[in-house]
């Protein structure tokens, strides 16, 4: 069978299974109406262009619209290509909750990611998530995101995407020692560490220290970012999301809607059944963060300086915490909102609880809240109302390009020497033959 006859074979059985593309689009106002139907507090909008083609589409179901006022209020944006006949972009707005996972807030299909589809996704979002200066919005580059969270999101503090930084900068300027010391810059939580690190930058390569300039440090950098990013220096969590969704990219629209809620059903399912299952105060994923630092808070030395401040010796290092602002010299207190090793070891000398010290975000009651809601199927038994019925949404122009489709997109340098990097061997503690730690810090003997 020739490579054509065996491409149009398949595209025909997807008609079969899944409907066409066109269909689709023409499918769109019953379906979104039955989703806002099944679905209570779920915001959808569909926008067309003067002679009835598809331009944007957003959805937000109410349940990640409720789910989002227990989360941290940091929101990642990202858009990826859709495939088949009429292309478009796929653009996610994502939350990460307090278990460390992905928390899907808002979907949008545009036609291509420019100044006026990014513009209109953002108005969109900002009925979901209002715009404040507790906001921060994390994203890559793009100039039409910058254009658009000024227009729209002019109080939230917006950072953009360390992993895409470092693979510009390795592009441009190559790997080495000053690859590791921009990867150091932007991951230090004092500014007297910043700014050696800079400085030496700057010694070593000028042309690359003006680059991180005019990307501007308050977007990089964790220590001079003006809001609360907390860990979230990446937009590794949308990447995450586009690998969900991947095999679901060549679908008919409606289709890719549904299989987002199918996602979504499960997804909160899952996660609230798990959030039930807990029985401690803070989630899963916190629990064991905190367990792996309380062995180093076991070798600090501990000295009360007054009432308020305590004095920490690990190592070579010196901190001051101050347990009643949640404070540490480290500033990894500060900005995670998670004790650091300082503050477990002034909590484990002061009798104070470590769990106190950690904001409720990380709570897994508020977790079990965030998932409470629900993703409900369309119920196809009650009819559409004939207003909605008689809306039309036709495919836009489509915009093939010759040559055989492209499914899998070309992998950045980064990402291959990624793969190619052999894995770290876990340290083995030659007590207990356990992973993590070793026979100083052993508790089993």
């Amino acid at each position: 069978m020739e490579y054509w006859k065996a491409h149009r074979t398949l595209k025909f059985a997807r008609e079969l299974e899944m409907g066409s593309l066109e269909r689709g689009y023409e499918d769109l106002p019953a379906y979104l109406h039955m989703i806002r139907r099944a679905n209570r507090g779920t915001l959808t909008r569909l926008n067309v262009d003067d002679s009835g083609r598809f331009k944007y589409l957003f959805i937000a179901f109410g349940a990640s619209i409720g789910g989002f006022n227990f989360m941290r209020k940091v929101v990642v944006v990202d858009g990826t290509f859709l495939h088949g006949k009429y292309k478009g972009t796929l653009l996610t707005a994502l939350a990460q909750d307090g278990n460390f996972r992905i928390f899907p807030l808002a979907f949008g299909v545009v036609d291509t990611e420019n100044d006026d589809s990014w513009q209109w996704f953002f108005t969109q979002l900002k009925l979901v998530v209002p715009d404040n200066n507790g906001l921060a919005l994390i994203s890559d580059r793009h100039k039409s995101i910058r254009k658009a969270i000024r227009k729209v999101y002019p109080l939230a503090a917006r950072g953009i995407c360390t992993y895409h930084l470092y693979k510009n900068i390795l592009v441009r300027f190559g790997g080495g020692n000053l690859f590791r010391l921009v990867k150091k810059a932007a991951n230090c939580y004092r500014m007297d560490e910043f700014q050696s690190v800079f400085d030496e930058i700057e010694t070593l390569h000028p042309v690359l220290h003006g680059y991180l300039e005019r990307a501007d440090v308050r977007m990089w950098a964790r220590v001079h970012f003006p809001g609360d990013r907390y860990n979230l220096t990446t937009t590794n969590i949308a990447e995450s999301m586009n690998k969900v969704l991947a095999k679901t990219r060549s679908f008919p629209i409606v289709r890719i809607l549904e299989e987002i809620r199918l996602m979504m059903t499960r997804w909160f399912n899952d996660r609230r059944e798990d959030a039930l299952a807990m029985k401690t105060t803070l989630t899963r994923g916190v629990e064991k963060l905190l367990e792996d630092r309380v062995s180093g808070a076991k070798q600090a030395t501990v000295q009360t300086i007054d009432s308020r401040h305590i004095q920490v010796i690990c190592g070579s290092s010196l901190h001051v915490v101050n347990l009643d602002s949640k404070r540490c010299t480290c500033r990894r207190f500060d900005i995670d909102k998670l004790p650091c090793v300082h503050a477990i070891a002034a909590a484990e000398h002061k009798n104070v609880s470590r769990v106190s010290l950690c904001h409720t975000y990380y709570f897994s009651s508020l977790l079990g809240n965030a998932y409470a809601g629900s993703a409900m199927p369309n119920d196809f038994a009650v009819p559409v109302p004939d207003d909605v019925g008689i809306q039309v949404c036709t495919p836009p122009i489509p915009r093939n390009q010759p040559g055989r489709p492209k499914i899998s997109r070309m992998k950045s340098c980064l990402e291959v020497a990624s793969e190619k990097k052999r894995r770290r061997k876990q340290h083995t503690c030659s007590l207990c033959k356990k992973e993590g730690h070793n026979a100083k810090t052993c508790i089993n003997h």
